[in-house]
């Protein structure tokens, strides 16, 4: 008796053409996130052992906080929880690259303006450089920073000491950031205009305390 011949195999008909194009798309889509997670340094800013009491006693987990950059003015942070510390780690690097903002850099080394972010408790006080200075801030805050590629800057947590309120006061202030043109933009002025005023209310101030 003759067999008929396989259609609904790996090796053959509709079904397993289908079922090699997916695991194309599936090998494509996981080299770009190779990629992508290559030109992207991540930080580990804290983990912290948690214990939840159950019926039995204790059950220990991690959280872990990091935060992600490509050195290239964009970061990103994110926390995660599990049972073991790599997989915590694994959690919060995914969380981070999902939620990465774009600061704008002056000379691509420092901030354009002084600003301060707060969250619940935590307050900090980022100030812009001059070359050479490099980064002068505490340990979660320079995570950031460095993550982010910022070279120079001067910060101040004035708060909460906590790592994830400060972690989450310095995006605050890093979203407030903004530059020149994206002033001059929303006020439909040229961009020598603005600094144009900048200059004068600081030759202003400077007289004022002469």
């Amino acid at each position: 008796m003759a067999r008929e011949p396989r259609t609904g195999g790996e090796g053959g008909g509709e079904g397993g053409r289908e079922r090699r194009g997916r695991r194309r798309d599936s090998d494509r889509d996981n080299r770009q996130e190779r990629q992508e997670g290559d030109e992207l340094k991540d930080k580990l800013v804290t983990i912290n052992r948690v214990a939840k009491v159950v019926k039995g006693g204790r059950r220990f987990s991690f959280a872990a906080l990091v935060v992600v950059g490509d050195e290239k003015g964009r970061v990103g942070w994110g926390a995660g929880k599990a049972r073991e510390v790599p997989e915590a780690i694994r959690k919060a690097t995914e969380r981070a690259k999902r939620t990465m903002i774009r600061v704008p850099m002056r000379e691509g080394r420092t901030l354009h303006h002084d600003v301060i972010g707060e969250f619940g408790a935590g307050r900090v006080i980022l100030r812009a450089a001059p070359a050479g200075t490099g980064i002068i801030a505490g340990g979660p805050m320079r995570a950031v920073f460095e993550t982010l590629g910022m070279g120079d800057v001067v910060a101040k947590c004035t708060g909460s000491a906590n790592p994830h309120n400060m972690v989450k006061a310095t995006f605050a202030a890093l979203q407030k950031c903004t530059s020149p043109r994206a002033v001059a933009a929303r006020r439909g002025k040229k961009v020598a205009d603005i600094l144009g005023q900048k200059k004068d209310a600081a030759e202003a101030a400077e007289a004022a305390n002469a």
